[in-house]
């Protein structure tokens, strides 16, 4: 029997599966060949399935996500364009609305150039920003090209996932077939495809926290904020206390943000009805709970950008932008 050369892919599995005394986690070197190789085609689909769950199981390091988001960017082409806020979005909302694109929307809308990106449904019974920004009115980006039109004349895109990069995206398609989720999910949120210098990010589950400002440290972002949103989203959630790490120009800081609503229990929302967003919008309606999520929200985002000196100036900043929002349009050139 002819002897086989092992796989070039195969030394990377080797590294992540060699047992409990053996394994390590990879450089930010080795990570960024590795997700190259994926990326490029060049991996078998039985080494991607075992790649990606050894991940899972040893929970990715901050030097693999790093590695990761540098072989993706290295295959993007992006137009430039000025961006203020990196807004990722790949959650999906199943107790309550997505009161955060209103945030972002809100954001935009006082001139400051917002940009989100995501995917969708690759978890059943979810709502998807896409979903709902079309229920708005907002045009998605059909491209990257057009994404730079639509920051330029409204401040505000929204691109795919597949639009930057479709091997990428394909890899969220995994989720059903491995039945987890896989570090692409921590990855994608990192790209920051138009290097803003502010990025937003969320997590559902707490141990993430450290992971995302550690690769964002890595990545040299200069300010961005992680915390746990409702759902997994960058969204608030008003009647809990909220721990929010940030990163400002290399200076780690962890503040602890207390309820802006006194009820800490909230039933989860039987509707979910999308038009209810556009009505909180147009003030046609008022929920309590979801005016403190979007102005929460947009608290968080205030002090990442620098515009506030601690947590209450920010929430009093959030609620005074949030009043004198136009509400007969949603975007600045709509």
């Amino acid at each position: 029997m002819m002897r086989r050369e092992p796989h070039p892919f195969a030394r990377f599995i080797n590294i992540l599966g060699r047992g409990k005394t053996k394994t390590r986690s990879l450089t930010i070197e080795e990570a960024e060949v590795a997700m190259r190789m994926i990326l490029a085609g060049e991996v078998l689909p039985e080494q991607l399935g075992a790649f990606l769950m050894l991940l899972r199981v040893k929970e990715e390091s901050p030097e693999e996500i790093a590695g990761f988001v540098r072989a993706v960017r290295a295959q993007t082409r992006m137009p430039r364009v000025t961006v203020d806020v990196d807004w990722p979005t790949y959650a999906g909302k199943r107790r309550q609305l997505p009161w955060f694109l209103l945030a972002a929307l809100a954001l935009a809308r006082s001139g400051r150039r917002v940009v989100m990106h995501g995917v969708e449904g690759h978890t059943e019974g979810r709502i998807y920003a896409r979903e709902a920004l079309v229920r708005l009115g907002v045009r998605v980006a059909h491209d990257l090209d057009d994404a730079v039109r639509l920051i330029e004349k409204s401040n505000f895109a929204y691109l795919p996932l597949e639009q930057m990069s479709p091997k990428l995206a394909e890899l969220f398609e995994l989720r059903p077939i491995l039945g987890l989720r896989s570090p692409v999910h921590t990855l994608a949120r990192l790209l920051n495809p138009f290097d803003a210098p502010c990025s937003l990010h969320s997590v559902f589950h707490p141990g993430y926290l450290a992971i995302h400002r550690d690769a964002a440290q890595l990545l040299g972002q200069p300010r961005m904020s992680v915390f746990r949103g409702e759902g997994g989203e960058i969204e608030r959630r008003p009647n809990k206390p909220c721990e929010v790490i940030t990163l400002q120009d290399g200076v780690v800081n962890d503040e602890l943000w207390p309820p802006t609503m006194t009820d800490p229990r909230l039933a989860p929302d039987e509707s979910m009805d999308l038009d209810r967003l556009g009505a909180l919008w147009r003030g046609d309606i008022v929920e309590a709970y979801a005016e403190a999520a979007v102005t929460g929200t947009l608290a968080i985002a205030l002090r990442t950008l620098g515009e506030a000196s601690n947590p209450e100036n920010a929430q009093a900043q959030a609620e005074s932008l949030w009043n004198a929002r136009d509400r007969g349009r949603l975007l600045a050139a709509a």
